[in-house]
């Protein structure tokens, strides 16, 4: 590599608190933090404007999501990629995000930025003005082409989709070997773009139009069967609303409204929901059984378990919460007329709202996981009233959680055509499938089951 030039200042002094900020988190996740919990940790202590935690959170989980891809381009410009101090290398992720994903940010600002934060890392003099150097020059180079690096490649093939749209190949080969090419090459692009922003209306919180007047302007509707459901087009801190205060609604998307309309709970009816917290699901089935009726959650992780307790408090709903393992919790005798399995699973259906989600999933992990789907269902099935139905419902697109679960049990798929045919699943009749890509929803899998009463 040829010898850095010295770096044209457009500013002096530090970096800008966002990119400061993005730094530090990013620091913090490599160490294995959640990039959502360090995030927030990070920006409460720094006490910046909601302006500044907007542009920091945007760039976090950017660089966070787009790390293959930034990796790809930046050690094509370094000598020796393997060398390059991890704080660096995160400082060029950011840059190097900017330069291909942040129209609204100058190339001279991105560069000189990302000098700044070279500067401010720790070491003496000499070490700092190498570090400028090599951070000036691999930016600038950067810059000269990136547009047409990006342009030139391809997601025909899952090994170009998963450099393309940042992904580990295992994810990117599962997803191509169940949706195909065309639907998977959309599904992972869509999983790096804005989740959709989308509210519950909690008729226990107010009314309607109490809930309506508290929304933000540019709200609207979404179609049927989603009638309780408001898309919102900009940001809106729904913790900090009356929204959130009074219980009146919660954030939730479409995909995830799903498997509780599949149950179809009535008024006075007992319902399981086998794998419950955080609780968006469980606390719309209490809200649909009402007083008259009874809804057990459970939950394994006491801190979970609390949270959903608070959660239910705040929503107006009657909730009771048992500690325990789905598999072998003790339930009450009484057998239930519904109950909701919605599993631990690979999540591959929402990773646009969880970062660092795609780091975290290994293929290997996949065997144990359908072992305890499996697993959780069978009791589902066995708790379940002889004329009941159980909703068997997952955040992630791969075949071997979803209808391989469903037909190695023993049990009846109930048709869910009548309820959103938009979805229905085109290898498991009566079953449903959101894809991200098509629905512009999370990616989910949702099936209803009745125990075969032929036999």
């Amino acid at each position: 590599m040829a010898r850095p030039t010295r770096p044209r200042r457009v500013s002096t002094g530090p970096a800008t608190p966002e990119r400061q900020l993005a730094l530090t988190v990013l620091g913090r996740v490599q160490e294995g933090a959640y990039a959502d919990r360090a995030f927030a940790g990070e920006a409460s202590r720094a006490h910046l404007s909601a302006q500044v935690r907007a542009q920091a959170h945007r760039l976090i989980f950017g660089v966070v999501q787009r790390r293959r891809t930034l990796d790809w381009l930046i050690d094509e410009k370094v000598k020796n990629p393997a060398a390059l101090e991890q704080t660096v290398r995160e400082v060029l992720r950011i840059v190097t995000y900017e330069l291909g994903w942040s129209d609204s940010v100058p190339t001279p600002v991105a560069v000189d930025q990302a000098v700044l934060l070279a500067d401010g890392l720790p070491g003496d003099a000499k070490r700092r003005s190498a570090r400028r150097g090599l951070v000036n020059a691999v930016s600038r180079a950067i810059a000269r082409d990136i547009g047409d690096r990006l342009r030139g490649l391809s997601d025909d093939t899952w090994q170009g989709a998963a450099i393309q749209h940042s992904t580990p190949d295992w994810i990117a080969r599962r997803l191509f070997e169940t949706l195909g090419p065309d639907e998977a090459a959309a599904t992972l692009a869509a999983l790096n773009a804005p989740a959709e922003s989308i509210i519950r209306w909690n008729a226990l919180g107010g009314s309607r139009v109490e809930f309506e007047t508290a929304l933000p302007d540019g709200w609207r509707r979404c179609d049927p069967p989603f009638d309780d459901a408001y898309r919102l087009t900009g940001a809106f801190a729904l913790e900090d609303s009356v929204i959130w205060r009074e219980g009146r609604g919660m954030a939730q998307s479409r995909a995830s409204m799903l498997p509780v309309l599949a149950v179809g709970a009535l008024p006075g009816e007992r319902v399981l929901d086998l794998c419950a917290a955080p609780g968006a699901k469980a606390t719309a089935l209490a809200g649909a059984v009402g007083d008259s009726g009874v809804v057990v959650a459970v939950e394994p992780h006491p801190g979970r378990a609390r949270g959903l307790r608070l959660l239910a408090e705040r929503l107006h709903t009657r909730i009771e919460v048992l500690e325990g393992d789905g598999r072998t919790v003790a339930l009450p005798d009484e057998p239930f007329d519904a109950v909701l399995v919605d599993p631990p699973c690979s999540g591959l259906g929402v990773l646009g709202s969880r970062p660092d989600a795609r780091w975290r999933r290994r293929e290997s992990d996949l065997t144990e996981l359908v072992a305890l789907q499996r697993a959780l269902l069978e009791r589902a099935l066995a708790v379940v009233a002889p004329t009941g139905r159980v909703v068997y419902s997952t955040c992630t697109l791969l075949a071997a959680e979803n209808e391989d679960v469903v037909r190695a049990v023993d049990a009846v798929v109930d048709p869910l055509d009548t309820l959103a045919p938009q979805f229905a699943h085109p290898n498991l009749p009566g079953a449903l499938r959101t894809l991200p890509g098509r629905d512009g929803t999370d990616g989910f899998f949702v099936a209803r089951l009745r125990l075969d009463r032929s036999r």
